[in-house]
């Protein structure tokens, strides 16, 4: 499981990794076993409880654990109330998965939440008394009202451009500035701004006024108006002072102005703060977090106490000795304060960089060094492809589905959200209810064996139904819930139906989802706070990495941090990969991004020598060769240069008449749902549309021709290539007997 799964069922192990398979862990018999497990390092921060701490805490080193332990020991010696304890950072997920180890650990009355759930609890408590009715309804989305704005102002947004410009928004408000400063603050600043910024402002302003005059409030007014009522109501804030005496703070790079401004506010003149961040991990400035608060946290406070957590449980010390390679190059302030990880890991496999011709062949050998580990033994939901951008899925997903290989994109419909699943809570939620009356759960006693019973009246089946699409969709979301099921009376026996309810609710607030078993596709902002056993990271050119955009020295910096936290995501198996050119046949003009230079065999850092020694990095040429003999990828319609992957694998534009034969096409399909239903696999694992299609407009004679296109590798080719050349030559009844 990667660690978006980690909840309050699964203890971790003594360094903050996984445990092994779900074991049940009692609570700690009393404070000091709270301690019992942890390092020297992490039991310094569990019994620092006086004054202000600092934890510089590096990637894969148990921070959570640390400061988990550090909540619950304090509450089982006495020395805090649990009700007096707030414990903030970014995410739902991560707040579930704290309250679900300070459960565990026996300190469940600690709040745990974001700076926006914590917040948003206080305006609703306080606005009838502050300022008077109810609190104004909380926009959902805030781009169709940005949207408006813009129309009103004149100004035309395409969906990229208001995307944009709510950003903007969203970091004007977070940075505490106002629609009138927002150009000189920009300017001051040197933010790379998308559009011009008086036009900006001006959209701003509209948009501002538009939520008066509709009383509705977005998601940075929640902190705004939780600033603004403490600031000015000193009775209130002191309620909240005396509920809260100590306040823990996760991901301290990452806070905002706004955000520690809130954060002053609650502490009011108490030093009862402990924090936990690591500056070299400080990804998210475009949104207007900074690492000063942490980097000036000693300045702030001389007296407080620091501890450097640097023991790496996570990754093997190939993967770790990259990583501080890495920040072994990084200038600035936050590179001043760079951790040097120590893997406490076996040693693994040396991280492999790979150079291929062109990007379909990066994603098709990626496809096959994928496909080769999960027949190693390597789960797919332990292997994760991450990439600058969002734009840059589009191939691996082509290839992975060409390779037989199941993928789930990261950042799609939120799990709890989705139709089937809301309707498969109400049912196991009314089982649990009425289950005594309810002869669908007569004679069955276990609770995995209770939740199939239920689901099955969903939709939810032994085998997964033959294809992909919408009914494939429904299935694995039901059978993501039969594993929890599964792994939730592993770790507690005894668990009831309505207990596995009442855990659904709270991962259901906490979007708190589990996995989909199938390799990862994420952008690598996505990707932090994950894990998982395999990491390729791809698409590394430089004007990928570092992105073009990135001018200043503080952008390309953060740039290479990024590349840092997709290296350390990795427990064993590491790749890097580039391509020389964007599509088959193009000028090999790119270059590998220079954060890898002296790091890579046969790269050296400029001014230094033999930096690459002993890293263990190997460069391989994956294909380059054969794909650079070919010319460029063109149109056979109107001889337009093609650079998408879909219309290279047809080899015409989208929008170019086809001479496809359709009878063919419906045959090929016909076909491919036999295999895929007899394989028990997607359809789109044995061939795609876009590989089917292809095939019907070439109609191929022979082996040579089938393998010329495009999705149709050798391991296909000697699969289904003689069903497919049998039914291009109008052969009835070709492959349904065979063995595929």
């Amino acid at each position: 499981m990667t660690a978006a799964t980690h909840s309050s069922l699964f203890p971790l192990d003594s360094g903050g990794g996984r445990s092994g398979g779900g074991q049940i862990v009692a609570p700690p018999r009393d404070a000091d076993a709270v301690l019992d497990g942890l390092d020297p390092e992490q039991r310094e921060v569990a019994t620092s409880l006086r004054g202000p701490v600092c934890v510089l805490a590096g990637a894969g080193t148990g921070k959570t654990r640390a400061i988990t332990h550090r909540i619950a020991y304090g509450v089982r010696a006495g020395i805090l109330q649990p009700a007096s304890v707030l414990a903030v950072t970014f995410t739902n997920r991560a707040a579930g998965e704290m309250r679900g180890r300070l459960r565990q650990l026996g300190a469940g009355g600690v709040q745990a939440r974001t700076f926006h759930a914590a917040a948003l609890r206080q305006l609703q408590f306080f606005w009838p008394k502050a300022v008077g009715g109810d609190l104004p309804r909380l926009l959902d989305r805030k781009a169709q009202l940005v949207a408006e704005a813009a129309a009103r102002c004149r100004v035309r947004l395409d969906r990229n451009e208001l995307r944009d410009v709510t950003s903007e928004i969203e970091w004007a408000k977070v940075t505490q500035t106002v629609p009138a400063d927002y150009p000189a603050v920009v300017a001051k600043s040197h933010r790379d701004a998308p559009r011009d910024p008086a036009e900006t402002a001006q959209i701003y302003g509209t948009y501002e006024q538009l939520k008066r005059d509709r009383s509705v409030i977005d998601f940075e007014d929640v902190l705004l108006l939780t600033v603004g009522i403490l600031q000015d109501r000193h009775d209130i804030a002191d309620q909240v002072r005396r509920q809260y005496q100590h306040f823990v703070v996760d991901e301290y790079q990452d806070v905002s102005p706004l955000q520690q401004r809130l954060l002053d506010l609650w502490l009011g003149e108490r030093e009862s703060l402990c924090v936990v961040g690591d500056a070299s991990q400080t990804i998210y400035s475009f949104t207007g977090a900074t690492p000063d608060h942490l980097l000036n946290f000693r300045t702030r406070h001389p007296n407080a106490t620091v501890v450097k957590l640097v023991r790496d449980y996570r990754s093997t010390p190939q993967v770790v000795r990259l990583a501080n390679g890495l920040l072994g190059q990084a200038r600035g302030r936050a590179a001043e304060h760079r951790l040097e990880l120590v893997s406490q890991r076996d040693p693994g496999p040396d991280p492999v960089c790979t150079e291929y011709g062109d990007e379909p062949a990066e994603a098709e050998g990626t496809a096959r060094r994928i496909r080769d580990l999960i027949a190693a033994g390597v789960p797919a939901g332990e292997i994760a492809v991450l990439y600058r951008v969002n734009a840059q899925s589009e191939v691996y997903e082509q290839a992975l589905a060409d390779a037989g290989v199941p993928y789930q994109l990261r950042g799609a419909e939120r799990f709890f959200e989705r139709q089937e699943v809301r309707e498969a809570g109400a049912a196991l939620r009314g089982a649990a209810r009425f289950g005594g009356n309810d002869a669908l759960l007569d004679d069955v006693e276990e609770l995995p064996a209770q939740v199939r019973a239920v689901l099955s009246t969903k939709g939810w089946t032994p085998e997964p139904p033959a294809g992909s699409g919408a009914v494939r969709d429904r299935w694995e979301s039901l059978a993501a819930l039969v594993r929890l099921a599964e792994d939730f009376v592993r770790a507690k026996p005894t668990a009831t139906l309505a207990d596995l309810v009442a855990e659904l609710d709270e991962r259901a607030a906490a979007q708190h989802a589990p996995t989909v078993q199938g390799v990862t596709l994420a952008s690598l902002h996505a990707a932090k706070g994950l894990e998982w056993d395999a990491v390729f990271l791809v698409g590394l050119t430089d004007g990928m990495m570092p992105i073009t955009y990135a001018r200043t020295e503080e952008q390309i910096e953060e740039e290479r941090r990024l590349l840092y936290v997709g290296v350390t995501r990795a427990r064993v198996h590491l790749s890097l990969s580039w391509a020389l050119s964007r599509a088959p046949g193009g000028r090999a003009s790119r270059r590998p991004t220079p954060f890898l230079n002296g790091l890579r065999q046969g790269s050296t850092v400029p001014g230094a020598r033999g930096v690459a020694a002993g890293l263990g990095s190997a460069v391989e040429r994956g294909g380059g060769a054969r794909r650079r003999q070919r010319g460029p990828a063109r149109c056979r319609v109107c001889g337009k240069t093609l650079t998408d992957a879909g219309e290279m694998k047809l080899m015409r534009c989208e929008d170019c008449p086809s001479d496809m034969d359709e009878a063919l096409y419906e045959r090929l399909r016909d076909w491919r749902a036999t295999q895929a239903e007899r394989l028990s696999q997607p359809a789109y694992c044995v061939f795609t549309d876009k590989t089917l299609m292809a095939i019907a407009e070439a109609v191929p004679a022979d082996a040579g021709e089938l393998a010329g296109i495009s999705g149709v590798g050798r391991r296909k080719l000697d699969r289904f290539g003689a069903d497919v050349l049998a039914i291009c030559a109008g052969e009835e009844g070709a492959g349904q007997d065979g063995d595929g």
